[in-house]
């Protein structure tokens, strides 16, 4: 007879997109079922990293992107006593073959010691943020925790 699933905290990488919303609402849902921390991780694309490192796209608004999904996963958990967290990471770099957003994702899972993942499967629209497509087959495939993709 197996254990029963015990869950501290549920990853849920977001992109900016409005499956990422989706997700948020999902791993909330799982975090409350479960007594759980949600920790939400804005892992950035190809396009925003290379803005970034040679400034040609600003920080402080990447930053405000980061901080406005911070805030609505912290207004989905409202009312539940749900914690969440954040933070956010580099899913591609420019010196790192090995970097792409699905290792971010599970180095990020490893970091908060996730016990669950939510991850959003979109369709392919080939925006800025969308990053999380690729990400999702590879999380699917290679992590070691539960995977729920949306």
């Amino acid at each position: 007879m197996s254990e029963p699933l015990s869950v501290e905290t549920v990853l849920v990488p977001v992109d900016g997109s409005d499956e990422s919303v989706t997700a948020i609402e999902y791993a909330v849902a799982i975090a409350e079922k479960y007594e759980a921390s949600v920790h939400v991780v804005h892992v950035l694309g190809e396009e925003l990293v290379r803005g970034i490192e040679t400034d040609t796209i600003d920080r402080e608004a990447v930053a405000s992107d980061t901080e406005a999904f911070a805030r609505t996963a912290a207004e989905t958990a409202a009312g539940t006593d749900v914690e969440v967290t954040s933070s956010s990471a580099y899913g591609f770099s420019t010196t790192q073959k090995t970097r792409h957003p699905g290792s971010a994702v599970l180095d990020c899972a490893e970091e908060v010691d996730a016990d669950f993942l939510v991850i959003p499967r979109e369709p392919s629209t080939d925006g800025p943020g969308d990053v999380l497509e690729r990400a999702a087959e590879y999380v699917l495939l290679y992590a070691s925790q539960p995977v729920l993709s949306t």
